[in-house]
């Protein structure tokens, strides 16, 4: 398994191992970067450049999260709009997130430029479009918002995908490329410079001892000046698991049978919304649709979003093979921007970069710079924008009060609606159940091969009970979104610690 689900996503081919040497935790660094992602690599090479001594540990291989599952987009404007950013933080802090986001394709055009890195990068043109009165509406108040903080956008008659509309609008500027073979290319720079890096570590926690921070892992302890956590969400406990909540969405890569792949990027504004783009891999051309988010662990049968998401495209486009498939993980802050800088309730140089929406390619870019500026010169333009301490009283309450009453439920409710079954040999292969036996809920998947694994229901991380995905063969936690394998592995933090497991012979 080279990515955190069972499904093979279009750019998982690409994903390498490195090789691991548990005698690099035996030195000390100035930084520790946990998670060989977009965020993870790309600061990496940031800091070995201005000569820190860096080292990367990754509890799988790159691109093993959702750098990995990404459709990789990359825009300037995001899944929180323009609009809603100037009403929770002002037109001056909207303007800073279109030179943020700016700021971000700049920084990956260069990096390809400077290191040659072959990735498909190609400059496009995205639109947005309605489907219908309130839509339009709404798009209105994009464009709108759009324009006033800097991010050109305007109205026009085609749609370059074959989708009826309302009304769409052109944005300039945008980009797309292949996510792993980019950051491969980071990563060959980063160890060419001198960068260290140890792959099947994962760290469990981080400790202050005296002037120095020791980062506990699977392998070992190594101490360092600063910890970075490049992790989606930080790993153990944090108020941050409280301010995110976990998503996932779903991709497909198929080939048309008219050959015809619009050069463009696409998006609806239905709820979930849909996005498309072209990509060439290995000669092929592929059109990329994604959508039919929805929470984690939200959705028994998380087959039907495949299903949803393959009738809306096949409605409207003429699709002669679906070759790839995939799902993936992401974090809506409650605000709608992302937390960049300063863990808090951990040591002032224990940083996070999380919370980013739909836009990981882009806010994990910029991410890196802003934790580089900070580390390096003890500022960033960012830094206030981004804030993991900020609060804002107005700002994304209600989503927090919804998401944290979502966590309650699950943590209450989940626990009295166990099936009960008076044996394992009840369950078909490929089926999973959370069951009730002799005493003990249980978590239990049948493989194909006949075989049972069985693993404790509750979550490592703060006690919730998972659910089964039938799609990624794994168990979801609702709450934080924590996820595991079959075999109780850890595939997604914030959990640090596999689910217990139960022998069937007993």
């Amino acid at each position: 398994m080279y990515r955190d689900g069972a499904n093979k996503s279009l750019w998982q081919a690409e994903i390498k191992k490195y090789s691991s040497m548990a005698e690099l935790l035996n030195d000390s660094y100035d930084v520790v970067i946990i998670g060989a992602g977009i965020t993870g690599v790309t600061s990496a090479l940031n800091l070995q450049k201005q000569n820190r001594k860096c080292l990367l540990v990754e509890s799988a291989n790159i691109g093993f999260g959702t750098t990995g599952g990404t459709t990789a987009h990359l825009n300037n404007f995001f899944d929180a709009t323009y609009s809603d950013v100037i009403k929770d933080f002002g037109l001056d802090n909207a303007k800073l997130l279109a030179r943020g986001g700016n700021e971000a394709i700049d920084i990956i055009r260069q990096n390809i430029n400077a290191y040659g890195i072959d990735c498909g990068f190609a400059e496009k043109t995205g639109y947005l479009f309605s489907l219908d009165e309130k839509q339009t509406k709404e798009l209105d108040d994009i464009i709108e918002a759009s324009n006033e903080a800097g991010v050109p956008m305007k109205e026009v008659q085609e749609n370059p995908f074959p989708i009826p509309y309302d009304k769409i609008a052109e944005v300039p500027g945008q980009a797309q490329f292949h996510p792993i073979q980019y950051i491969r290319g980071l990563l060959d720079q980063y160890l060419a410079i001198g960068g260290k890096m140890i792959e099947e570590c994962r760290a469990l926690e981080v400790e202050k001892q005296e002037e120095e921070l020791v980062v506990i892992t699977t392998l070992g302890i190594v101490k360092c000046k600063n910890v970075i956590y490049a992790t989606h969400i930080p790993p153990g406990k944090n108020v941050l698991h409280f301010r995110n909540a976990p998503y996932r969405s779903y991709a497909l890569a198929v080939k048309l049978r008219n050959g015809i792949y619009p050069d463009a990027l696409g998006y609806d504004l239905c709820e979930p919304y849909h996005y498309y783009r072209c990509q060439e891999v290995d000669g092929e051309q592929y059109l990329i649709a994604g959508g039919e988010d929805h929470k984690t662990g939200e959705t028994e049968n998380t087959e039907a979003s495949f299903q949803k998401l393959e009738a809306y495209v096949l409605k409207y486009f003429d699709v002669s093979e679906i070759v790839y498939r995939w799902s993936s993980q992401y974090y809506e802050p409650v605000d709608g921007l992302p937390y960049i800088g300063q863990l808090p309730g951990n040591p002032d140089n224990v940083y996070v970069s999380t919370g980013y929406n739909g836009n990981g390619m882009i806010f994990g870019t910029l991410g890196a710079q802003i934790l580089s500026d900070l580390i390096v010169h003890g500022e960033s333009a960012y830094a206030q924008l981004f804030s993991p301490a900020r609060v804002k009283p107005v700002a994304g309450f209600t989503s927090f009060v919804k998401e944290n009453a979502n966590v309650v439920k699950h943590l209450v409710m989940d626990k009295i609606t166990v099936e009960k079954i008076q044996s394992l040999t009840e369950l078909n292969d490929n089926e999973a159940k959370v069951v009730k036996y002799n005493g003990e809920t249980m978590a239990v998947f049948k493989d194909a091969r006949g075989r049972v694994h069985v693993l404790s229901h509750t979550c490592t991380h703060l006690g919730c009970n998972v659910v089964w995905n039938e799609s990624e063969l794994s168990w979801d936690c609702p709450c934080h979104g924590s996820r595991f394998g079959i075999d109780g592995e850890v595939l997604t933090a914030p959990a640090v610690k596999g689910l217990d497991k139960f022998s069937p012979e007993e």
